[in-house]
């Protein structure tokens, strides 16, 4: 009896072992909250491949799968984004920054300058690169100058100036590479249809900076020096590499060559760049991808689209952008129609409004909810505001161009 007693002892202490809970009712708690983290951390990813999945209910995978993925636009977002991390770890974006801001003194200078660099830069760099870099950069120097008063109002207007800036060149955001390369566009001709928009929307910017406070800015403390030297044997690989992106997007060398020359130069010089790259939107480009070619698929779907679709491109790109945000908005309507112009525009001021119309802008939104948690629903409100408005602005003006009777 003892035996026993003490063998039953045994397995009972063993049961409340934490590797035993583990893997009971306290490891199912813990597999859920991490999922539940996932879907939070990538909802876009997650939404992608659940509508993918959805699709294949509707039709079967087959031969055709294989050319649902757009292996081009795939390979040089790689690129583009694998080459700009490079420069972002060198600090050449920074230091950029810092010798610009070197030569303000009011605070309308500097707001100027930190708007604008996202403006500008945005065009070669991307929006989303533009504010990862300097959006922190923003935080330092306008504490480091006094003038934390201006970080909300100027965070606000970097995340506008990235979005808007961005929407210029084929290469400025994921919608407009994939746009780029499905409409079958030339660089000129993507830039012409894109530059009164991108021209309007720095006037407004400059208007913007009539509402923000010109204090003197603190120049013993607002000139930051550089953190080290840069690497000019890496700085050069990496332009190298950038030129050849460029050449890959206006059609002068094949993607796959660029492709390789990237991923070999990156084993060879800087492997620790592959982390830095965003996977997760490569995955939501493929689940996208899927479900566009499922759905085209079939006629009902295709047809109730198309209604919808007709004339109204832009402005059904920038009600989806909304709600599901701009790339994902481009990569779904791009299957139901050819309107490819007024796709274009609508995708770009789609990434205006809500603060997942672009999802570029929760990266700006983080950094504040971080730094200054008390201040985000402040930031939220000012964000929203100064959106709605550059929106509308540019919708009337999208409309004008246009010209009377004609569709949106």
């Amino acid at each position: 009896m003892r035996l026993k007693e003490k063998t039953e002892n045994a397995v009972c202490k063993a049961d409340r072992r934490p590797g035993r809970r583990y893997f009971g009712v306290d490891g199912e708690r813990m597999g859920m909250k991490r999922v539940k983290e996932f879907i939070k951390r990538e909802t876009v990813l997650t939404a992608a491949f659940l509508l993918a999945a959805l699709s294949m209910v509707f039709v079967s995978p087959d031969r055709a799968y294989g050319g649902y993925v757009d292996y081009q636009t795939i390979a040089l977002l790689f690129c583009l984004m694998a080459v700009m991390a490079g420069f972002q770890k060198l600090g050449i974006f920074s230091y950029i920054g810092r010798e610009l801001l070197g030569r303000v003194r009011t605070g309308r200078q500097a707001a100027a300058v930190l708007v604008g660099l996202c403006f500008f830069s945005s065009m070669v760099i991307t929006n989303d690169v533009a504010l990862i870099t300097f959006v922190p950069f923003a935080l330092t120097v306008l504490r480091m100058a006094g003038l934390s008063g201006l970080i909300l109002p100027v965070v606000a207007l970097q995340t506008i100036a990235a979005n808007l800036g961005s929407m210029l060149t084929p290469i400025g955001n994921p919608q407009n590479l994939y746009l780029y390369g499905k409409s079958g566009l030339g660089a000129g001709a993507f830039i012409r249809l894109m530059l009164p928009y991108c021209a309007l929307s720095l006037g407004l910017l400059g208007l913007s900076f009539l509402f923000v406070d010109n204090g003197r800015v603190r120049k013993e403390r607002a000139g930051q020096e550089a953190e080290g030297k840069i690497c000019r044997g890496k700085a050069g690989m990496y332009l190298v590499l950038f030129a050849s992106c460029a050449a890959a997007v206006a059609r002068l060398l094949p993607w796959q060559a660029v492709l390789i020359a990237v991923i070999l130069a990156l084993l060879v010089a800087d492997r620790s760049v592959f982390l830095a790259v965003d996977y997760s939107l490569l995955l939501t480009f493929v689940g996208f991808f899927v479900f566009i070619g499922n759905m085209g698929r079939l006629p009902a779907f295709k047809e109730f689209l198309d209604g919808i679709l007709f004339g109204r491109e832009a402005l059904t790109a920038v009600a989806a952008s909304q709600v599901i945000s701009n790339v994902p908005a481009a990569l779904l309507l791009s299957g139901f129609t050819d309107r490819w112009e007024s796709l274009i525009v609508g995708a770009n001021l789609g990434g205006l409004g809500t603060l997942i119309a672009s999802m570029a802008s929760l990266i700006s939104y983080k950094s504040i909810a971080r730094h200054y948690p008390e201040r985000k629903g402040r930031y939220l409100a000012m964000f929203t505001a100064a959106n709605l408005v550059f929106l509308a602005v540019l919708l009337a003006f999208h409309r004008w161009m246009q010209g009377p009777g004609a569709g949106a």
